[in-house]
């Protein structure tokens, strides 16, 4: 390959500088790698909230049975903690599960690549969501038509990547992608596509998956494509299909080059990606194709600039699947064996074989798997596999799928690893990835006795004692942040996250100082620094940039500490019967705090004539709109509302 090949392919990467996922058995990347590298089986019995699988299986192919009463689920898809995103506990309850979790894990994202969401308001940032399934929306229809509301707009697919867009006051690309189980890898290209171009300066590529009806698997079922015992056997003799699971998957991606100017944390590089249809290379349209898979096999390859015999690592679709396994590891041997050393093979897994097959999502689940194994530099074992499967050449393509955690190997060079995904949309995707050296851009944490101020902030008070709690874990001997350099923790947290209204501030010229003072045992009082402090508990904006100097490097903190509460169609809502919280609802146009006036934040003069009119009827006595007119802000709104609600009892 030429050097300008090379130049050219570089200057055209992507870097991976986010993750965040809710899995299975894993609420985070952290847990997820853990989950893994101990060869742990998240898939668990179905939820009766779900569905009655018990009712519905039967051990032999029947009509309207599944095979399977076994799944990969998220814990508590109910919890939300609206208040953070200004939602009412009524409105939260009315809104597709997948949108809440995918709100919240989105800003788990931004907050792991250090992207302050204030900062980014307004820019072309793009998002980009592979989803499926909007069960919330056809469970409400099932109803009938009664129980249809205006409300359920707001439930349509099209809205996934919507709510964020909105949220975040992103003005770019927002775009639903479903190509079935490929959906979220194809995201991903399409997030590599939009900055390759210059349209977005920065792109969520996400993933979302709930499943809360049988009707899949109903179908899968009578296809043969379910697993009995809701074990994913990837590349065994014994593999009959899978076994659905949740997911919902957020990466944040930016410019190689950007992310190297702006000092963010690069956690892999995505140097190139393809996506391709069997067409007709299969004789219909939901078999797969060999021909179909090796061809984009090639192409991703031929637009990373890599030699595919010098890929380490490959995490396959690898969905059990007994037609689809044969297929998938055979394009594989052939593509990227061609030329590989036979002492070098190639490592075959799938995330699938521990957390179930999250389809739409299933993709970024294995990509998110890929990263880490690039950032701890190994492979772990991939399940359920004894007997490998006869109709693979296992003697001629060198294959090997791990049975045990292994070392990537050591070359002189980054790690280079794919990841595969494939739809029943015949639509084949496939990722290259390559390891970043993030030693060379950290500093070695050196205590210099120099103190800092360390300055945490929440969207509610509990929030906040929740923070500090987890950075004074984070601070203590056996925590993540003892191994990074004092002065760039506090940078950080005051550079890399938003500053909301709840705010606590210390300062300490040791990790052990911070810790104690978070603690509300201060070290030290009477610092310069203190008044710093001060200023910032108060909610003024601090000049950080000037404070520090010299830029430190970005490390990865404590995530927020979310304050959810159970949220579900039908059930009782803390709001109902709160007057105050039901006129701000329906009425309010902007967010607004205590002391926020009404006219501020919408409610002008016609405003409260509707609103009397309103609480007329729904209070069943009269309002005298004089006295309401008298009302000012939403703190004297609360205290009026109890009132009359006091009187009307």
């Amino acid at each position: 390959m030429n050097r300008s090949r090379v130049s050219d392919v570089d200057a055209r990467s992507v870097a991976v500088i986010g993750l965040a996922c809710r899995l299975p058995g894993a609420s985070g990347p952290s847990e997820l790698w853990a989950l893994l590298r101990n060869g742990g089986n998240s898939i668990s019995e179905t939820p009766r909230e779900r569905f009655d699988a018990d009712a519905l299986h039967s051990p032999e192919p029947r009509q309207g049975r599944i095979a399977g009463r076994r799944a990969g689920y998220i814990d508590d898809i109910a919890g939300f903690d609206a208040e953070f995103f200004d939602m009412s506990a009524a409105e939260a309850a009315e809104l597709d599960p997948q949108q809440r979790l995918l709100l919240m894990t989105a800003w788990e994202a931004l907050e792991d690549a250090g992207q302050r969401p204030d900062l980014l308001a307004g820019s072309r940032s793009a998002v980009f969501v592979g989803n499926t399934r909007a069960d919330s929306l056809e469970l409400t229809l099932r109803r009938g038509p009664e129980s249809v509301t205006a409300a359920q707009l707001n439930n349509f697919r099209s809205v996934l990547p919507a709510r964020i867009s909105h949220f975040f006051d992103f003005r770019g690309p927002s775009i639903v992608v479903d190509t079935a189980c490929s959906s979220s890898l194809v995201a991903v290209h399409q997030a590599v596509q939009s900055l390759r171009s210059g349209e977005s300066p920065l792109a969520l590529a996400a993933g979302v998956n709930l499943a809360l009806r049988p009707d899949e698997s109903l179908v899968l079922t009578q296809a043969g494509g379910m697993s009995s015992d809701g074990r994913c056997k990837f590349g065994d003799a014994d593999a009959d299909g899978y076994a659905p699971s949740d997911a919902v998957a957020v990466v944040v991606l930016k410019r190689l080059t950007d992310a190297l100017a702006d000092g963010d944390r690069i956690r892999a590089v995505i140097r190139g990606s393809a996506i391709g249809n069997d067409g007709r290379s299969s004789d219909t349209v939901l078999n797969p194709s060999l021909e179909g898979q090796r061809d984009v096999l090639r192409w991703a390859y031929q637009d990373a600039g890599l030699d595919p015999a010098d890929v380490d690592y490959v995490e396959a679709h690898g969905s059990g699947s007994p037609a689809l396994d044969p297929l998938e590891l055979s394009a594989l041997g052939e593509v990227l064996g061609a030329g590989r050393p036979r002492d070098r093979p190639l490592l075959v897994g799938s995330v699938k074989t521990n957390i179930g097959h999250a389809e739409a999502g299933g993709g970024l689940a294995g990509l998110i798997k890929t990263v880490l194994c690039l950032e701890h530099g190994e492979v772990p074992a991939s399940l359920n596999l004894s007997t490998p499967h006869p109709r693979v050449d296992w003697d001629r393509l060198p294959l090997v799928i791990p049975a045990a955690l292994q070392q990537l190997p050591d070359l002189g060079r980054p790690i280079i690893a794919g990841v595969s995904g494939q739809g029943s949309s015949a639509l084949n995707a496939h990722v290259v990835l390559r390891e970043f050296d993030a030693k060379a851009t950290l500093a070695v944490p050196a205590p210099d006795g120099t103190p800092y101020v360390l300055a945490i902030s929440a969207h509610s008070a509990a929030a906040l004692e929740g923070l500090a709690r987890s950075y004074a874990d984070y601070l203590g001997p056996a925590g993540v942040g003892a191994s990074y350099a004092l002065r760039d923790i506090c940078y950080s947290a005051v550079t890399r996250r938003s500053h909301h209204e709840y705010r606590m501030s210390v300062v300490g010229s040791s990790h052990e100082e911070l810790a104690a003072a978070l603690a509300g045992r201060p070290a030290v009082a009477g610092r310069p620094l203190s008044a710093v402090a001060a200023r910032y508990r108060g909610g003024e904006e601090i000049d950080w940039a000037t404070l520090f100097g010299e830029p430190g490097h970005y490390v990865p903190l404590p995530s927020y500490p979310w304050q959810t509460k159970r949220h579900w169609p039908g059930e009782q809502h803390d709001d109902e019967n709160d007057l105050a919280a039901w006129v701000l609802r329906e009425h309010a146009r902007t967010r607004f705090d205590e002391g926020s006036t009404l006219t501020d934040i919408g409610i002008d003069s016609l405003a409260r004539l509707r609103i009397v009119v309103e609480l007329v009827k729904r209070c069943q006595r009269d309002v005298d709109p004089a006295e309401f007119g008298r009302i000012r802000t939403v703190g004297e709104l609360r205290q009026w509302t109890r009132a009359l609600q006091a009187v009307a009892r």
